[in-house]
Order: C-alpha cells, then sequence, then structure tokens
C-alpha cells in the first residue's frame, strides 16, 4: 500500500531545497580596519557552501561575529539581518554595531627576579598594547605571555614561571583588569664546553666558539656555534647541545658539542648553460682538511667554448680560523672571445680578514704573465700587482631573496720599480641591490666603474682592461662586445668602463616572474658613446637559485644586430 505525503508537506520541502539551491552572499556593514579584518577571518571558517538566510545559519554567523569582536575588546556588539533578492540568487546584509570598547582598567604586569632589569623584557611589556587605557586585546595577551616565556628559553632563564595570568572583563562597566607575574629567577651562564670527534686540533675548534664560561646564556649563540662549525667544512656532521641535567643542579650550563670528520677527499660537477659562454662544464676536487691545524686544498677545472680555466688554491687558517686566514692561489686561464686571445698565469698571495659587520677586507699581491693577441696587438706582459678589495653581502629570503645587496670595491697598483712592464693604478666598484614591496613587485638594481690611470695602455694584457655586454651587464649586447676599436674595427678593450642597470619584476604565479629592464653604459678610451638596452623576461625561481630568460634590444647597436636573447642561472646578488 502506498501512502501520499499531504501537501503542505511536499510544498515545504520543495521550499527548502530551493532554499538550498539558491546561492547567498554576505556583505557586512559598519566596521572597517582590524575590526572588519578579524571579522572576515572568523568567518573564513564558515564553507561559502553553507551560507544561506536560514536563521539556523544568521545564529551560526552571529556567534563567529561577537567571537571576533570580544577578541578585540568588544564585548556588546549588535548584529541585524536584511535579506534582498529573489529566491535564486539572495544577498544577506549583515549590519553590525560594534558597540563601546572594554578598556584596560588595571594593567597589573609585574616582571621579577633578574630579569626584571633585562631590557629585552621591559620593551615586551612596554611594546605589549596592554598598557592602562588601551582596548584589550585578546591576541595581545596571550602574546605577551608567549613572548615572556620565549625570551626566558632564549636568554636562560630556565627557572622562570607566572606566578599569575589571568584576564578579567567587567562588559557592563567596560573594564578589563590584566594581571601578568612572571618571576624569572635567575639567569644561566654558559659553562665549559667538551668537544669530542674532532679530527682537527682542538685549540683550532675552541677559536671559534662565540662564547666563554662565565658569559649569560644565549640561544642564539648555541645556533651561531652550529653554524660556524658547518661553515668550516670540516666535519660531516655538527651537534651542539647544552647539558640540560645541570639545570636545576647549577646556573652553569656546560655545553656539549659532538663532531665527525668531513670526507678527505670531494668530488664536485657540473654542467650549465648561458648565453655569454654557451655549454660549460666545471669539475671540481677539494680536500676540506689536510692536517691537523685545518689547512684545506681546493682545485678546479672549468671548460666553455671562449674560456678554459683551471685553479688551485691552499688555505691556512689562522687563530680565528672563519676570520683570519691566508690563501695561496695559482690560476691558468685561456681565453678566446671575440677579438680577444690570451693565456694568462696568475699566482696570488692573500691575507683575508671577516670583520663582524659583515665586511671582508683582502690584501694581496698577484703576478700575471699574460699572452695575448688584442685585435691586431700581440704582446705579453708581466705585472707585479699588490691589491686591496673590500666586499660585504647581504640577503634574505631564499635563493631569490626579496631583500638584499651586495658592494665591492678593488684597488690595484704596480710600478717599473716592481718589476713590472708598465706603471698603473686600477680602481673598480661593483654593487647590487634589491628590494621589494609586498610579496609580488621587486626590485633589482646594478652598477658597475672602473678606471685604469697608466703611462702606456696598450701594454696592458687584455684581462687588466675593460668589456661591457652580456648577460650581466648591457643585455641586448654580446657577450663584451662594448669596447673601443681600432682603426682596423678591432676590439681593444677601455680603459674606463660604467654600467648600471633597473629592473621591476613582477610575481605571475607561485615561483613565476615577469621581468621589464633598462641596461646603460659603456667601455670606452677618451669619451663614452654611451649604449642602452631594453627588454623583458622571465624569471623562475628554482631550488638552485633564479633562472633568468631575457629578450633584449640594443637600441645603440649596429643594424642586424639589435636583439639577443640571454640566459643566465645563479644569483643577482
Amino acid at each position: 500500500m502506498i501512502k501520499k505525503l499531504p501537501l503542505f508537506i511536499i510544498v515545504c520541502l520543495l521550499a527548502i531545497s530551493s532554499q538550498a539551491l539558491a546561492e547567498t552572499e554576505l556583505e557586512i556593514e559598519g566596521l572597517e580596519g582590524p575590526l572588519l579584518s578579524n571579522v572576515e577571518a572568523y568567518i573564513s571558517g564558515i564553507p561559502e557552501e553553507d551560507y544561506s538566510v536560514s536563521l539556523r545559519f544568521q545564529a551560526r554567523l552571529q556567534e563567529s561575529i561577537t567571537d571576533a569582536l570580544k577578541a578585540l575588546g568588544y564585548y556588546q556588539s549588535t548584529t541585524t539581518f536584511v535579506v534582498e533578492g529573489d529566491t535564486s540568487d539572495r544577498t544577506l546584509l549583515v549590519n553590525i554595531d560594534a558597540g563601546q570598547p572594554v578598556i584596560i582598567y588595571v594593567s597589573d604586569i609585574v616582571i621579577s627576579g633578574e630579569a626584571a632589569a633585562d631590557e629585552d623584557f621591559i620593551n615586551a611589556v612596554d611594546n605589549s598594547g596592554l598598557n592602562l587605557g588601551q582596548v584589550i586585546n585578546h591576541g595581545r595577551y596571550e602574546s605577551l605571555k608567549s613572548t615572556l616565556q620565549n625570551l626566558a628559553l632564549r636568554k636562560g632563564y630556565f627557572d622562570g614561571d607566572f606566578t599569575t595570568n589571568r584576564l578579567e572583563i567587567a562588559p557592563g562597566r567596560h573594564q578589563a583588569i590584566v594581571r601578568i607575574h612572571y618571576d624569572s629567577g635567575k639567569r644561566y651562564s654558559f659553562g665549559e664546553t667538551s668537544i669530542d670527534g674532532s679530527q682537527i686540533e682542538e685549540k683550532r675548534v675552541r677559536s671559534i666558539i662565540p662564547f666563554q664560561a662565565g658569559d649569560p646564556y644565549l640561544a642564539s649563540q648555541v645556533g651561531e656555534l652550529n653554524q660556524y662549525l658547518s661553515n668550516t667544512e670540516w666535519f660531516s656532521s655538527v651537534y651542539v647541545e647544552p647539558d640540560i641535567d645541570a639545570v636545576g643542579k647549577t646556573y652553569q650550563l656546560p655545553m656539549k658539542v659532538h663532531l665527525s670528520p668531513q670526507v678527505r677527499n670531494q668530488l664536485e660537477t657540473s654542467i650549465g648553460y648561458a648565453t655569454d659562454v654557451g655549454a660549460r662544464g666545471k669539475i671540481r676536487w677539494k680536500k676540506p682538511w689536510l692536517n691537523p691545524e685545518g689547512h684545506s686544498l681546493d682545485t678546479a677545472l672549468s671548460i666553455s667554448k671562449p674560456e678554459q680555466e683551471a685553479t688551485i688554491s691552499y688555505k691556512i687558517p689562522l687563530e680565528q680560523v672563519l676570520k683570519d686566514y691566508y690563501v695561496v692561489k695559482y690560476g691558468l686561464k685561456n681565453v678566446d672571445n671575440n677579438d680577444t686571445d690570451s693565456l694568462e698565469s696568475n699566482l696570488a698571495f692573500e691575507r683575508h680578514w671577516v670583520y663582524d659587520s659583515g665586511w671582508h677586507r683582502t690584501i694581496y699581491t698577484r703576478f700575471l704573465y699574460e699572452e695575448f693577441t688584442q685585435g691586431v696587438q700581440d704582446g705579453t706582459a708581466w705585472l707585479v700587482l699588490p691589491g686591496i678589495s673590500f666586499s660585504k653581502s647581504r640577503s634574505r629570503g631564499g635563493t631569490m631573496p626579496m631583500w638584499g645587496d651586495k658592494k665591492a670595491f678593488t684597488i690595484e697598483a704596480t710600478d717599473q720599480a716592481l718589476t713590472s712592464d708598465v706603471k698603473l693604478l686600477r680602481l673598480q666598484a661593483q654593487g647590487a641591490i634589491v628590494r621589494s614591496i609586498g610579496e609580488n613587485h621587486r626590485g633589482v638594481a646594478r652598477a658597475d666603474i672602473g678606471a685604469i690611470y697608466t703611462d702606456d695602455f696598450y701594454k696592458l694584457p687584455p684581462s687588466i682592461r675593460f668589456f661591457a655586454g652580456g648577460d650581466n651587464s648591457i643585455r641586448g649586447y654580446g657577450y663584451e662586445e662594448v669596447s673601443p676599436k681600432d682603426s682596423e674595427g678591432y676590439l681593444t678593450g677601455g680603459q674606463y668602463m660604467a654600467t648600471a642597470s633597473l629592473e621591476y619584476q613582477y610575481r605571475v604565479v607561485g615561483n613565476w616572474w615577469v621581468a621589464t629592464f633598462v641596461d646603460y653604459g659603456d667601455a670606452w678610451l677618451d669619451t663614452p658613446d654611451w649604449k642602452m638596452g631594453t627588454g623583458v623576461g622571465i624569471r623562475w625561481a628554482s631550488p638552485v637559485g633564479p633562472v633568468r630568460l631575457d629578450f633584449a634590444w640594443g637600441l645603440d647597436a649596429e643594424p642586424g644586430d639589435e636583439f639577443k636573447i640571454h640566459f643566465t642561472l645563479g644569483p643577482e646578488v
């Protein structure tokens, strides 16, 4: 027997069904700024498919709005709803009156123990936003508690704890009472540091430690020690840990350093491509440590069509192994590019200093012998070149940093009194800067300037002269093709050089960006003949570094040679 449903039940079911299928949009009125943002954040937890004009949904929505406003100190808000539109496309207007805020009437925040005089704790309280007369904010209250606990762990107040933490609200009186009492206890200091597993002399390893027994504990210095030990490349694994068992027994925290030796031989190979030099390959053989004193050896062979280079360097660390060291380096380089054909032999003795400010200073003397053909000119050159260089590099944001800069300055000089073939003073300065606005806008600027003062320019080998143009110089021109020319039309290289680049990048999606740029500069002897290049490009923030593909037009290039494609892989700063 089939029973028939009453007509009114069918009508109700159809009404419910049509309401479920109808699309509902929300419009919020009456709020702005942080209040609106927080309400939207709370509402975002409700799936859009649950939106409706039903009383049940309105109650759910009002609960979220009330919680969002209470979190920011507004406890007596009122919400009204208005439904607009037809049954197939409805809008739920949500009008919110936040009401009068709850003001901090009593701010009872007390830090006791040794942290009472600690500037970081004092600043945390001063900047907490929980001062007398301010609107109560639950997030700031919880944030201050977390900040105090994190500071205690980072700075060695391991016995610290809250004796009182309470937030009292009187909505009817629009008043809040904040009570946070934190007793830090006594601050721990570093104890003795033990080292095991090292194949390097212990005094050299200890020279890296950024703290001494008795210094106040800082977790950041434990991290620095771990990083410094890794940077030596002497060890395959580094593990630094405090002896937690000492907590509660003594106020000195011994440190344990566990090390494992790095393999004595490392072989690396790589291949790549850049439009400047075409396909290129590199093989590198390293001996990260040769003896207990921590000496190291690094050799490399790099091959491309226009350039082939072999280098070997020997590093001798001094008392501060990461900050003070000697390097003896020899390189042999063959160049066959454009109008340049040279074989360069270079022996250098270098003394390095790395400062806490980030600057790296190098004083060196290099002995250069070069056989060359530059256009119609054949020659040999012997130069003894004392020099000094300064460099500094900073970046934040991974392989494609959103913030960074790099500066480098080099001065070299020689004279016939040093047995050199020619007298000269060579100056060069390079710089790059990366800045961003938000997550999607990125700007890059670069500059490179140089000058040579000499009594006979044409006695200088090509490796000393200046050439411009190419992937990392003036795009739209060939690699090192921007140069003065002799009477036969051959490139001579310049006595002076200045190039600059401005680039804007916009993130399209994920790690993909588009770019537009303009480059400007020249290499010249007497008077510059400025060249400009401009174009567009694609950037990919790959796991191994930025990949750049540029389509560039040399606005002052020779007819028929105005367009160039540039492809590079590597950092911009």
